[in-house]
């Protein structure tokens, strides 16, 4: 299988997860413009991947059950990963795990409180499969490339997040002031961007942003269902004063409003902050580490130029991305492979590479899981730590494990595919190093692969041999150092 060009690759790792044959057959011969704006623009290709689950010619779905993924969180897991695999739009669902981990949200805080039905829906309810709002990844996913403004007041207003950051109980005579500090923390401005007077300011724009439960419904009925609901009469109607400027003529008090107004205290809170250089700055930053590189430090003219186009574009983030993915910080050669690969991406990018026939994803859940990175399960509201912190004894021995499992499961279909080059075991290795592309060998473990498949005496490429070899190399290759960047 010929490769496709270095900076295609780079690119589809980055903004997708990796190239499958099938990926390499249509990116071949297209530009790089081409392919940024295939994987920007990606409306007009159609979202029918759900309608996939179930073909022989993809990855396979299992369950004890009926597969329920909108009731039952290890499904939801299924059918994500089973999206990042065979979407038609990878940079929508790459985007969707970067605001996953940006507003990071816990099932397993929602299942404690309002039951696993419930919290399955509130975080993976596909629209209109049953009765209820869109769960939080359906919302990531609408809102991948699109107004981060509008993602911001959608998240404020979500189930899923008023119950992890406990907004249900934000009322006037106690508010709540956890998503208050979180939203400027984490989500918008960063530390040193306000103040403690501001989160108990914060704090009471949102009294009354509190949660509807669908009456007459048990918890464990997935007709049952909560909402976002105003209470205008538990809403703060005292003026709020800030530190930082809440409108455009630079006032930073946020006027008495009547109960029945209150909700446009938090839309004008929200814009401020969307709408801020702080967050544009921070957004910036993470872009730089998400999509060019960790182990350099981001360079200031990124952040500048990025910070201008997310700000004179209105917080749009589809113009952001555009313009990352055509920098020159981006196409610079020195930047690719320096981003550690979490364990997601790992995971989905090793099944496009090896194989996917037949396998069954739910194989992966538990591997994901010791590799530090169970979907939907951020650690925390700051998310997964990222960086080198996914690397350690432990979690490679697991990647490693999750190689060989997955060249196992696939050593007759590579075997197959490896038959135009067994013809000598030079060129086996050179066609694996064609199916899994990882980062530059240096001489020591180039040399060690060249004397693995020498290593098998009389070498005729009959099927046996390939099946041996060229699910060994899968294994070694994946398992290696260089595979955990990309």
């Amino acid at each position: 299988m010929p490769r496709l060009d270095a900076d295609i690759e780079h690119l589809l790792r980055r903004a997708g997860f990796g190239a499958s044959s099938t990926d390499t057959q249509t990116f071949a011969g297209m530009s790089r413009s081409a392919v940024v704006s295939y994987l920007v623009d990606y409306e007009g290709r159609p979202d029918d991947v759900d309608a996939r689950i179930g073909r022989p010619d993809h990855a396979q779905v299992s369950t004890q059950y009926l597969f329920t993924p909108d009731i039952r969180i290890e499904d939801a897991r299924q059918r994500w990963l089973f999206r990042m695999l065979h979407s038609k739009r990878p940079l929508q669902e790459k985007m969707s795990l970067f605001w996953h981990n940006h507003f990071a949200t816990s099932y397993s805080k929602l299942s404690g409180l309002i039951s696993s039905v419930q919290a399955t829906k509130m975080m993976a309810l596909k629209p209109g499969v049953l009765r209820g709002p869109q769960g939080q990844i359906e919302l990531f996913r609408q809102y991948a490339l699109g107004n981060f403004r509008d993602l911001l007041l959608q998240v404020a207003r979500d189930p899923a997040m008023l119950v992890w950051l406990d907004g249900q109980s934000n009322v006037k005579a106690l508010p709540q002031e956890n998503f208050a500090r979180e939203v400027m923390e984490l989500f918008t401005l960063g530390v040193g961007n306000y103040t403690e007077a501001d989160v108990r300011a914060a704090a009471r724009v949102f009294t009354g942003w509190n949660l509807g439960e669908n009456e007459g419904q048990s918890y464990d009925d997935p007709n049952g269902y909560y909402e976002f609901t105003f209470n205008p009469s538990e809403h703060d109607t005292d003026e709020k004063t800030f530190t930082f400027p809440i409108y455009a003529n630079g006032s930073r008090t946020i006027a008495a409003r009547s109960e029945a107004g209150g909700m446009q205290d938090g839309i004008d809170f929200l814009t401020a902050l969307a709408t801020h250089p702080a967050t544009a700055r921070r957004l910036a930053t993470k872009f730089w580490r998400f999509f060019i590189s960790e182990l350099a430090a981001p360079d200031p003219a990124f952040l500048d130029a990025t910070v201008a186009v997310y700000l004179q574009n209105k917080t749009e983030i589809r113009p952001v991305i555009r313009h990352v993915l055509t920098s020159s910080w981006f196409n610079n050669p020195t930047y690719q492979f320096t981003r550690y690969s979490w364990p997601a991406e790992f995971v989905v990018r090793a099944i496009k590479e090896v194989g996917w026939q037949n396998y069954p994803l739910d194989q992966v859940l538990d591997p994901l899981a010791n590799m530090g990175m169970q979907l939907y399960e951020p650690p925390n509201v700051g998310g997964w730590p990222g960086g080198a912190a996914w690397v350690s004894t432990a979690t490679m021995m697991t990647r490693s494990n999750f190689a060989a499992t997955l060249a196992a499961n696939q050593r007759e279909f590579l075997a197959v595919a490896m038959r135009p080059h067994g013809r000598t075991p030079q060129s086996l290795l050179t066609g694996m190093l064609d199916r899994v592309r990882l980062a530059p060998l240096d001489q020591a473990p180039q040399r060690a692969l060249e004397a693995y498949v020498l290593a098998e005496e009389g070498w005729s490429g009959q099927d046996y041999q390939l099946m041996t070899r060229a699910s060994g190399l899968a294994r070694l290759l994946v398992g290696s150092s260089e595979y955990q960047l990309v």
